[in-house]
Order: C-alpha cells, then sequence, then structure tokens
C-alpha cells in the first residue's frame, strides 16, 4: 500500500479512476430498471439531448483526447476573450437601449441612467426613434468623453454619425476622447426592411474613425435580425461572419489597411436564457473571427468587440415579470461568454415604451451580477469546462460550414436577395415552432402555469420597428394570438371560455393527470373548473351543468380508473350537454369513450385552436 503525503488533499487518491465504460455499465443497469434494454454507446445516447444544429449534449463529459487550442486571454485565436484582463478590471460595460422619439424625455432617461449605474448608451434614430436633428438635446448633460455612445439609425446611419461627431467637436471633446460606435449596418438594415444600402456611406465613415477617431468605431455587424427571425445559433454565427467578411471587403477595398478595417467592426449578438448555449456562441464567436483575420494576413488583430444583447425572441408579453429572469440569466451568460458590453433589454420591452421602473432593473441587473456576484472577477470563467469547450468547437464547425454556404452563394448580399437567408431562417424557426407548440420547450407563465387572473401590464406604444425584410418572431406568439382571442371573449361575454375538470377517483390517482390539463387549457385562456374534487357517474351531469363548461369537459384519472369508469362518466357528461370528451392520456386510452386526447407531446397550439373553434370563440 503506498502511503500518501499528508497535504490534505489526499481524499480518495489511493483508489483508481473510473473509466468511462465502467461508467456506462452503471448506467445500462439503471436503465434496465426502467425498462430500457440498452448497451455501450446507446445507454449514453438514451441521455442525451439533440440541439438546434445537429448539435447532442452528453449526459457526461470528460477531457479529450484531442482538442483546440483555445490559446490564452487576449491573444489568438481570442477563444478566451479579446483582451487579456477579460472584464476583471471593471467587468463588462452596462449599455442601456433608448428607444423614444421625444429628445426630452430621451435625455431624461439618459441621465437617469448614467447617473445609476449604465456605463455606455445605445441610441435609435431615425425610422422608428429619435429624429436626427434631436440628437443635441437627447444629449444635453451628457459628457462624451467619459459616456461612449453607440448610434442606430439604421438608412440615416450616416447623417446620425455627422451630427454626433460635429456635436462632440461644439462641445469640445477632442477626437481623441471621443468614444463611440457610430452603427453604420448596410446589410443589417437591408435584412431588417429589404432595402438595399450602398456600402460607400460606411466606408467614407470607417476611414474617418480611422484617420482622427481612434475609440470610435464606425460599423456594426448586427445578427439581431437573423437572430430575431427564429434562426439558430449557427445560422446567427454564419451570417454575422458573412457580413463581417462583406464589410472587410469593403473596407479595404476603401483604402484602409486589414488591420485598421478590422478595428472599425464590433459585433452584435443575442444572448438567451440558454446558458451554456450563451457562452459557447460567443467564445465560438471570436474563435471564427479570428480565423477570418488570420485568413486576411493580421491575426492579432482579430480580437473581436463583442456587444450583446438579452433576447428579443424570449421575452413574453403575458407574465412579463418572469423576463427579469431570463435576462437575468442570459445577461450572466454574456458576461461570462467574455461580451464587452452587455444590453438588458427591460422586462416590458414586449409591450411598448419600457417605463423607468423597467429601465432600473435591467441596468441593476449586470450591476448584482458584477458588484454582488462578482462573475467579473475571474477572467474566462467558463475555460477549462469539458462541455463548453466542446459545444464551442462543434458549434463552431456548424457556424463554419454554414457561412461558406452562404460565401459559395455569393455573400452575404447576395444570400439576402436570393431568399437562401429568409428561405434558411424561416425552416429553422417552422421546426422550433413545432417543439413550442408541443410545449417540449415550455415557456414559464405563457405555456406552462399561465395566470390567467393576472391583469395585464400596459405600457405606452413604442414606435413601430422598421420592417419589410426578415420577420421579427417571438416564442409566445402561437399563444398570444389565442390568449387574445380568450381576452376578447372575457372583454364580450364577462368570462372566460370554460372547461370541465371530471377528475375521477381520488386524489392520489388524478392530480398529475388534471394538473397537466389545468395548464394545457389554461395556456390557451381556456380556464378550467375543477368542482368536485372527484365526480362518479351518478355525480358527473350536475358538477357539469354547475360549471359553466361550454361544450367541453376532459376526464383526469389512472388508466386503471379510466378502464372501470371512462365510458360511464362520459356518458353523463355527453347527457348533460357535453360536445367533446378529452382524456388526459395516452391516445387509445378508452377510445371508444372519448373524443380526443391530450397528453405529453401533443400539438398544444392545434389543439387549444380547435377547442377555441368549437365554443364559438372568435378572434
Amino acid at each position: 500500500m503506498t502511503v500518501l503525503p499528508d497535504d490534505g488533499l489526499s481524499l480518495a487518491a489511493e483508489f483508481p479512476d473510473a473509466t468511462h465504460e465502467q461508467w456506462q455499465r452503471l448506467v445500462e443497469g439503471v436503465l434496465r430498471k426502467s425498462g430500457k434494454e440498452v448497451s455501450g454507446g446507446a445507454a449514453e445516447d438514451a441521455l442525451s439531448t439533440t440541439l438546434q444544429d445537429g448539435l447532442i449534449t452528453r449526459p457526461l463529459y470528460t477531457a479529450p483526447e484531442k482538442a483546440p487550442d483555445t490559446g490564452f486571454p487576449g491573444s489568438a485565436p481570442f477563444v478566451r476573450g479579446g483582451r487579456a484582463e477579460g472584464n476583471a478590471v471593471g467587468g463588462w460595460g452596462v449599455r442601456q437601449r433608448h428607444l423614444g422619439t421625444d429628445p426630452v424625455r430621451v435625455n431624461e432617461a439618459v441621465l437617469a441612467d448614467l447617473e445609476n449605474g449604465v456605463t455606455s448608451l445605445w441610441l435609435v434614430l431615425g425610422r422608428g426613434g429619435l429624429p436626427v436633428d434631436g440628437l443635441a438635446r437627447a444629449l444635453e448633460g451628457v459628457y462624451l468623453d467619459l459616456a461612449p455612445v453607440t448610434l442606430d439609425a439604421g438608412a440615416e446611419h450616416a447623417d446620425a454619425a455627422t451630427a454626433f461627431l460635429e456635436l462632440c467637436a461644439a462641445r469640445g471633446t477632442a477626437p481623441a476622447d471621443v468614444r463611440a460606435r457610430l452603427g453604420a449596418d448596410p446589410l443589417g438594415h437591408e435584412a431588417r426592411t429589404g432595402e438595399a444600402l450602398d456600402t460607400a456611406a460606411a466606408v467614407a465613415l470607417a476611414r474617418t474613425a480611422a484617420e482622427g477617431y481612434p475609440q470610435v468605431r464606425a460599423v456594426t455587424v448586427d445578427a439581431l435580425p437573423y437572430h430575431e427571425a427564429g434562426g439558430s445559433a449557427a445560422e446567427e454565427l454564419g451570417l454575422s461572419l458573412a457580413t463581417g467578411v462583406a464589410y472587410l471587403r469593403a473596407l479595404t477595398g476603401g483604402g484602409l489597411s486589414t488591420e485598421a478595417a478590422l478595428g472599425q467592426l464590433e459585433f452584435r449578438y443575442a444572448a438567451t436564457a440558454d446558458q451554456f448555449l450563451t457562452i459557447a456562441k460567443l467564445r465560438a464567436a471570436r474563435r471564427l473571427w479570428a480565423r477570418v483575420a488570420e485568413a486576411s494576413g493580421a491575426p492579432e488583430a482579430g480580437a473581436q468587440r463583442q456587444h450583446v444583447v438579452t433576447s428579443p425572441v424570449m421575452t413574453t408579453r403575458r407574465d412579463p415579470w418572469v423576463n427579469m429572469l431570463r435576462a437575468t440569466v442570459a445577461c450572466m451568460a454574456a458576461g461570462v461568454g467574455g461580451a464587452d458590453a452587455v444590453t438588458v433589454l427591460p422586462f416590458d420591452h414586449a409591450l411598448g415604451l419600457p417605463d423607468a421602473f423597467a429601465r432600473r432593473i435591467a441596468r441593476n441587473t449586470s450591476t448584482i451580477l458584477v458588484e454582488e456576484s462578482h462573475l467579473a472577477r475571474v477572467i474566462d470563467p467558463a475555460g477549462g469546462s469539458y462541455y463548453v469547450e466542446r459545444l464551442t468547437d462543434e458549434l463552431a464547425h456548424a457556424a463554419w460550414a454554414f457561412f461558406q454556404t452562404v460565401e459559395k452563394a455569393g455573400g452575404q448580399a447576395a444570400a439576402l436577395r436570393s431568399g437562401l437567408v429568409a428561405e434558411r431562417l424561416a425552416a429553422t424557426w417552422a421546426e422550433r415552432s413545432r417543439k413550442l407548440a408541443q410545449r417540449r420547450e415550455p415557456i414559464t407563465g405563457v405555456s406552462e402555469f399561465p395566470l390567467l387572473s393576472e391583469k395585464p401590464v400596459v405600457r405606452e406604444p413604442a414606435p413601430p420597428a422598421p420592417s419589410g425584410g426578415l420577420p421579427r418572431v417571438r416564442r409566445d406568439e402561437a399563444y398570444e394570438v389565442l390568449r387574445a382571442r380568450s381576452d376578447a371573449h372575457l372583454a364580450a361575454t364577462g368570462a372566460r371560455p370554460r372547461i370541465f375538470l371530471a377528475a375521477l377517483g381520488p386524489a392520489a390517482a388524478h392530480t398529475a393527470r388534471a394538473t397537466f390539463a389545468s395548464n394545457l387549457f389554461q395556456a390557451g385562456g381556456v380556464e378550467p373548473v375543477h368542482d368536485p374534487v372527484s365526480v362518479t357517474a351518478e355525480t358527473a351531469a350536475a358538477a357539469y351543468a354547475a360549471s359553466g363548461a361550454d361544450g367541453t369537459a376532459v376526464l383526469c384519472s389512472s388508466d386503471a380508473l379510466y378502464a372501470e369508469q371512462a365510458a360511464a362518466v362520459a356518458a353523463a357528461l355527453r347527457a348533460a350537454g357535453a360536445t367533446t370528451v378529452f382524456l388526459a392520456g395516452k391516445p387509445g386510452t378508452a377510445e371508444e369513450a372519448v373524443d380526443a386526447y391530450v397528453f405529453a407531446g401533443c400539438d398544444a397550439v392545434a389543439v387549444l385552436s380547435r377547442v377555441l373553434d368549437r365554443m364559438g370563440v372568435t378572434s
């Protein structure tokens, strides 16, 4: 027996390491007890989850035999961050977005944010935002050498940038002290609106910035249009690469060196509540852009600057308070993933213009994570995680493959105009929509645990967003249509459409399925009535009549009790006026007694739509 040194760290060190094969055999044994006969790799596959882009998450990750070199923070390939110090010095930048048409009100919000933790501003100008001639008033009282400003002006990016730089000069801010992102993004504008813009103005801005404004970046590669159109993580990355390469070609063709051109770009990505995928996406984005810089002959200039925004796609209109939690997870993932600046969209973003409370919570989300949770104290906190490193590598390969597809199609502009981008994103969203409809991707407060009695949160309408190009989607949109029908019925009749929950037997037999059915029907705005707690063939008719249900009932119990009671109870419900009787359980159960089934994995949106149709609840 080997005597180990008493260093306080030798717990279990004398035992040999378990092998992967031993772990697999143990998993096989557990799965056999649950009725699944598997062996070898199949045991691991049974516990794996398939994500978009063909990615698979495994139940166990160990040190890979071969892994790509991630380098060091601040060095190529920049997987571990674009700066050697990461966010450890001052945390990531807290960038608040301001959308409004009144310069005075925007100014009030800007000053309140800067006084309470925001470190940079993001101003939406032009169509759907602040008038360009109102920029000076909106920035009144702002120290332009201290607070970086990001402009987002769409087709008016040249006018907005000129107005901003003239304002800096008028206030005596030296060009070397101006810190800004001028936001020229003609391809992003085309993706949003379908309106093609020449890159000449963007190139001119980049040359102006490169020649006299060392802390200004002129061009933004905004991947949000592709995320908001339903794109996957790999598609978002691939299209951002194609856009960045298009701008790199235009800038170098306009006279900038490769190093200078790379220095004029900032990339904008979405962060979702899938924390590990978001972390991997940002790491993969830096690795991919570093590869582009290397191929362009400037590997040391390939540090991608990232502005990350919490996903508009994941924000909901119903139960919007839950958006605070989603945004917190997304913000954490963005910071851990190495974002240079993070914008937390207010929880009421989907409802209109945010109020002061919503903006306060948004900015404080980053502050708490940086100052109280200390997430920025470690450089690259995700580095070394076998799961994150492998996910980063697999995502990078998937994104690179799509980037090559776009390049073969003629580049980003050609892919947008040919419909390639729209068709690819539409197919991805259609597949995801099926999972949302089946509640395989749950939405808390919408498709899961909705609260029908909650009073709606009302906000002042936001200016219309630019449109005409790629669509903007939301995860809650199919359920929102159903809930709107229920709201209209409530306004017209004073009550929501109702369904009777006919629970059979004791609570132990029916609670699980009654809870499932209650959640499912409430997701469509249908109020479940579960009174009394259980019914029999003798009591079902009276209970149904007293419930006020609109011609529909659902049986909830165990398979054993269905076999004994379903037929008699269903007959009693029909005699009392029920025209449709559902059964919560596997299709085929008590088939002769019921009209349809609700079960885990059913198309909830289709079921709810048909139920509302039968109840006469119109849109």
